[in-house]
């Protein structure tokens, strides 16, 4: 009931805010204005705005906390060591107690009343930390989810253009504007209000002329946030990018380890990271000169400020307008005024920082992704037929650059396709375009009629397995990658999949067998077993539509035969596309659509194809040859 709860305040949330920015959607704002992104991150507070009114209802007790402060010294000074009379509510509340207002007393009362409001004090700060720390990670962690959700969403294109060290960045790093957004925005400007109204009521009390002289220092202050704010925002964008570059080059070279080390270019690989360092420090360090100048600046004119006001008072004291415990409480609430002013005006510079922070997080959640779905999808609620059809399909990855020309092709339920061609021939794009990681410039892709831009997408994906070329593991046990496209598969289906994949065998004389969990990426395995084991992950899917990209690209000679002969196995009562650079492995199956520049200029089966002398022959030919002079 709470999860749903939470749900629902933030839908309210998203509406609201969506609202006032003046668009529907977030992801399909054009060029927002810093108010709009501000109002997006600023929503994800809003779920947790009980915590948030603790915070402020706190900072309301600590306001008064500060006013009270100086008051016991005021007591100290002007009542037990001086003659001034003593205030009439502190004489009242002693009379109450029985208690005579003597100068011991007045001390003791003093110290005590110290005491109590520093732990008072201490007490509503204490609350106030937890409150924030309570809901600031929270925060975070749901804009971070939120970006991580629209990560896995966004089509391969836009993955193939960006880093993934700098994409990392953005979610551990970044997402934690919206913490900052909140303190910046809500917390501090209100805490900062009610230290200046409430210290600024009694410090009017004690002297108006000396309350006014405190504003002196407005002007300067106010010209100079407003010059350093967009400076700020800027050295921190460039500071925020050059640790992106950073993260970035360190993920890639991590990942190249392999590669540095065959080729002997740890030393070139180290001195670019020196270089790249390099460049963090000098941003970091141009960012520090900003923030300091700023600092030094708001600092000055303050201290000009209390010079004007201590001058002032003490001239009044002199003239006895003024006690001398008066002016001690003065100067204690001119330090507070002073803070409170300077913290109000500088929540100025503060956002302008963390906008950097916070447009590298919008400028990825405004990303418009290329697939998207129809406001009534069509549900597949049942298994698919699986016949499959290529309309009149162009598609490209770049603008004028076309893979697939006029394609024309239709597998029907069931059959068993090789796409083979040249590297380039549009092969691996063709299977792509199925489960709609893409969709095609013109034409349209169909499944049993169905054009997929119509159905949900969710749907349309739980209906095909796919064993990409590049075998894809992450570090969990041996069955649970197996499993992952069929969370709650038994051990039994995990090693059917297993023995048709042909990983049984090797899975046995692992440490753990099936519990034996996988290095990063597969690194403790062979290129074929990673292979084999994207292999039966497809296979225990049992999806209508199977998709095996170069299967036997990782394989030795020994287990492509195994592979070969399981293959009637593997693609029994499911539409199968094999993409196949060896030939060998495809010689049964059912039909063999061959592609060169994007269209389809051959289809048959494997006799008729080399009967014919054509495009097929030719590459059948060739791939003979060259295995019968690696024999030789």
């Amino acid at each position: 009931m709470g999860a749903n709860r939470k749900w629902i305040l933030h839908q309210r949330a998203r509406a609201l805010f969506n609202w006032v920015a003046g668009t529907q959607q977030f992801q399909e704002a054009a060029q927002p204005t810093n108010l709009q992104r501000n109002l997006r991150v600023l929503r994800y507070a809003l779920p947790y705005w009980p915590i948030l009114a603790l915070i402020l209802f706190l900072n309301l007790l600590m306001a008064v906390t500060v006013a009270l402060q100086p008051w016991p010294l005021k007591i100290l000074i002007d009542n037990a060591l001086g003659d001034a009379q003593i205030p009439t509510a502190l004489e009242s509340v002693l009379a109450r107690l029985s208690i005579e207002s003597s100068p011991g007393v007045l001390i003791v009362t003093a110290a005590l009343a110290s005491v109590v409001i520093f732990g008072f004090n201490a007490l509503l700060n204490t609350g106030t930390t937890w409150a924030a720390a309570s809901a600031g990670p929270r925060m975070a962690y749901d804009l971070s989810a939120d970006l991580f959700h629209h990560l896995q969403r966004l089509s391969l294109r836009f993955h193939g253009t960006r880093k993934v060290g700098d994409l990392l960045s953005r979610l551990v790093r970044d997402a934690w504007c919206v913490d900052g957004m909140v303190r910046a925005l809500l917390i501090s400007p209100w805490s900062w209000m009610l230290t200046l109204g409430s210290v600024s009521v009694l410090a009017w009390q004690l002297d108006p002329g000396l309350t006014l002289l405190t504003l002196v220092a407005a002007p300067a202050v106010t010209i100079n946030v407003l010059f350093f704010g967009p400076r700020i925002k800027r050295r921190q964008t460039i500071d925020r990018e050059a640790h992106a570059r950073l993260t970035s080059f360190v993920h890639q070279s991590l990942r190249a380890v392999p590669l540095v080390q065959s080729f002997g270019t740890e030393s070139r690989t180290t001195e670019q990271y020196r270089r790249l360092g390099k460049d963090v420090v000098v941003q970091a360090l141009r960012n520090v000169k900003t923030r300091e100048s700023y600092r030094f600046l708001n600092g000055f004119a303050m201290s000009a400020g209390a010079a004007v006001v201590i001058g002032a008072g003490g001239f009044r004291v002199l003239g006895g307008a003024l006690t001398i415990g008066s002016l001690l409480v003065f100067v204690a609430y001119f330090r507070s005024i002073e803070s409170a002013f300077r913290g109000l005006l500088g929540t100025y510079a503060t956002v302008k920082s963390l906008e950097a922070n916070s447009d590298r997080v919008m400028e990825v959640l405004e990303v418009q992704n290329e697939v998207r779905e129809v406001r009534n999808p069509i549900r597949l609620r049942n298994r698919v037929k699986g016949r499959i059809e290529f309309d009149s399909v162009d598609f490209g990855y770049y603008k004028g650059q076309p893979v697939l020309r006029e394609l024309n092709l239709e597998i029907q339920p069931g059959e068993t396709v090789a796409l083979v061609g040249e590297s380039g021939a549009g092969k691996s794009t063709l299977a792509c375009l199925v489960p709609r990681l893409f969709d095609p410039w013109q034409g349209a892709v169909r499944i049993d009629g169905h054009d997929l831009r119509q159905l949900h997408l969710a749907d349309l994906r739980a209906q095909i397995s796919i064993a990409l070329q590049e075998p894809f593991l992450i570090p969990l046990s041996v069955a649970e990658n197996i499993a992952y496209g069929k969370p709650g598969a038994s051990l039994d289906e995990i090693e059917n999949a297993a023995k048709a994949s042909g990983a049984h065998e090797f899975i046995q004389h692992m440490k753990h067998g099936y519990d034996t969990v996988v290095g990063q990426r597969g690194s403790d395995l062979s290129g074929g077993e990673r292979q084999r084991l994207t292999t039966a992950r497809a296979l225990l899917q049992d999806a209508p539509i199977l998709i095996l990209d170069e299967p036997t690209s990782e394989l030795d000679a020994n287990s492509e035969n195994l592979f070969v002969e399981a293959l009637n196995k593997l693609t029994r009562n499911r539409t199968t596309l094999i993409i196949a650079h060896r030939l060998s492995t495809i010689r049964d199956v059912d039909r063999i659509v061959v592609l060169e520049a994007g269209r389809v200029v051959e289809t048959g089966s494997h006799d008729e194809l080399v009967a014919a002398g054509g495009h097929y022959y030719q590459l059948y030919t060739s791939q003979r040859r060259s295995l019968t002079a690696g024999v030789a």
